[in-house]
């Protein structure tokens, strides 16, 4: 039987030759071998991370203090004993030669320990090369330091002008007509950038002083142009200059005006400066002859009515103004005038303002009565003075307290006898309620809106029933408000009292009627018996009693000239018994 050519050479299955022993041994042997390599290796590592892993390379120093091998932890706890007292220590710095102390605070440095410890490798570490250093050597490491940049520079600047020897830079002031000349001088001055610097590099980590980098502070303006500005000066006080200034000239001579300008370095230049506010005070009778305050309209009372008083404006000479028309025509080669605008000042109450308020005729008025007493006279006249003239805008509301002010010796007023604790006693300002009440009803015929307002505790017979106030400072008030369209004048006057007459108490209101008002009132109801009460005291004033009672009063609303009612407002009053004290 023939075989093919893929029979050539083959060796029948049954009789192929088994594989070596030898060879399959040493094949085991390796692997193994390889396999033993790598768990040393992984135990080797594990133990490296176990024993270092965590721990500051070996040798590391942070300055001066060591903390080799030690855990975050530990290294955190060294550095803070060691090293952070260190950072409260001031810092010996030399300024151009001149040694100064100053302290880290200052200059906003602050030790963070934490991120120190960081930089100095605390912390688990995987990788190997990181193992290595931990295990084989460490470095002198510099600490993490912060700044408060601003506090850092603001300091050195300070520094800065205060240390070495400061250059001097040219100037040119005026003494009376006689321009002096400040010589300039170079110096020498702290870098603060490059000093900046010097200071982070140098603190915690050196024990000497730090230099501090210095620059020459050259003279920029040279000769020639000193003597050119010299010249210039010269010229500035040559001769007088003339100020026009609303249509009137007044002739300055330079000894007025010239110790207010300078000509100061700038760049490498002297350029001409002045004093706006020495000007303005060697000028001041012309500043005040030139200037006029605005005069707000006003009312005055002339032959039995509102008068109208015109507003002025006002006229004021700016002070840069004035002196930048003065610097000007002094360092001016052809002209020296100094043309000065004023500016106008706007009265904040104009004449039409005035106008459109309506004050043309009387809305209403009322009187009311007082027995002689010398304190009555003095504290209801000084009241009234003090309201008298006032005008109230509409929207406006009116405050007896704050018109009148506080009762004392020094706004005019004397002692007197007022209610208080239901009876009578002594006090500053005594009758001044005589005023309220009389403004309160001015207030209540005119149809003005009541804001507040308080009665008597008990009823006094010399004012209307139910249509009564009184005030005391700081605690009661009399306030209305002008809730009319048209402006409200209230011209108040007393008729003083004489031994054995009565006094009379006036207040009138004028503006454009809005209203006719009608008062009604109700009966008496509630009537309460007064009581007697024995007092032991110096000053105790005896007095009559008479019952309490509640009673209403109606303010009926009717448009002028008509007989249509609008609206009916309601006060009621609840007066208390007024006991009767007798003063043993």
């Amino acid at each position: 039987m023939s075989r093919s050519d893929d029979d050539v050479g083959s060796v029948p299955e049954g009789r192929r030759s088994a594989p070596d022993p030898t060879l399959r041994r040493e094949r085991r042997t390796a692997w193994f071998a390889v396999a033993g390599l790598l768990v040393l290796l992984v135990g080797l590592y594990g133990a490296a991370v176990a024993v270092a892993g965590d721990r500051i390379p070996t040798g590391t120093r942070v300055a001066g203090v060591a903390i080799s091998g030690l855990t975050p932890a530990e290294a955190t706890s060294a550095l803070t004993r060691d090293l952070l007292p260190l950072a409260d220590e001031p810092i010996a710095v030399s300024a151009a030669g001149e040694v100064r102390m100053l302290k880290p605070d200052t200059l906003g440095l602050h030790l963070d320990v934490d991120a120190t410890v960081a930089r100095a490798g605390g912390g688990t570490k995987l990788d190997p090369r990181t193992l290595w250093t931990a295990f084989f050597g460490g470095d002198r490491v510099d600490p993490v330091v912060r700044v408060e940049q601003a506090k850092l520079i603001t300091a050195l600047r300070s520094l800065a002008r205060s240390s070495g020897q400061q250059g001097v830079q040219p100037a040119i002031t005026f003494r009376g007509r006689q321009p002096e000349l400040r010589k300039p001088r170079a110096g020498r001055q702290v870098d603060v950038g490059q000093a900046a610097v010097a200071v982070l590099d140098s603190w915690l980590v050196s024990d000497g002083v730090v230099e501090l980098p210095v620059v020459d502070t050259p003279v920029a303006v040279s000769a020639p142009r000193l003597r050119a500005a010299m010249a210039r000066a010269e010229r500035i006080v040559a001769e007088p200059i003339t100020l026009d200034i609303a249509a009137r000239e007044v002739r300055l001579p330079p000894r007025q005006f010239a110790p207010a300008l300078s000509l100061q370095a700038q760049g490498d230049r002297l350029r001409p400066r002045v004093d706006t506010q020495l000007l303005t005070r060697r000028l001041g009778a012309v500043v005040s002859a030139a200037s006029r305050e605005p005069r707000d309209a006003a009312f005055t009372f002339v032959d039995g009515r509102p008068r109208l008083v015109p507003a002025r404006f006002g006229a004021r000479l700016e002070a840069g103004a004035l002196a930048d028309a003065v610097l000007a025509a002094a360092t001016s080669k052809d002209e020296r005038t100094a043309r000065v605008a004023l500016d106008t000042q706007r009265p904040q109450l104009t004449t039409g303002d005035a106008r459109r308020l309506g004050i043309k005729q009387l809305v209403s008025s009322f009187t009311t009565y007082y027995p002689h007493e010398d304190y009555r006279n003095t504290n209801i006249g000084r009241a009234a003075e003090l309201i008298d003239g006032t005008v109230l805008h509409p929207d406006q509301t009116f405050s007896l307290n704050h018109t009148v002010g506080e009762r004392t010796a020094a706004n005019g007023f004397v002692e007197g006898f007022i209610i208080s604790d239901g009876i009578f006693a002594e006090d500053f300002g005594g009758g001044v309620s005589q005023v309220a009440t009389t403004l309160f009803n001015a207030m209540f015929f005119a149809g003005l809106e009541d804001v507040e307002h308080k009665p008597h505790s008990f009823y006094i017979d010399r004012y209307p029933v139910g249509r009564e106030a009184t005030v005391a400072w700081g605690s009661v008030d009399l306030r209305f408000r002008n809730d009319t369209p048209y402006g409200i004048y209230i011209r108040s006057f007393i008729e003083p009292s004489v031994p054995g007459g009565t006094g009379a108490m006036h207040v009138e209101m004028w503006s454009t009627k809005v209203w006719d008002i009608v008062a009604r009132q109700s009966e008496r109801y509630d009537t309460v018996a007064p009581e007697t009460r024995r007092i032991s005291d110096d000053e105790c004033v005896p007095t009559t009693g008479y019952a309490g009672f509640e009673i209403d009063v109606y303010r009926d609303f009717f448009r002028p000239d008509s007989n249509e009612k609008v609206r009916t407002e309601t006060f009621h009053t609840d007066y208390i018994p007024a006991d009767t004290v007798i003063c043993l």
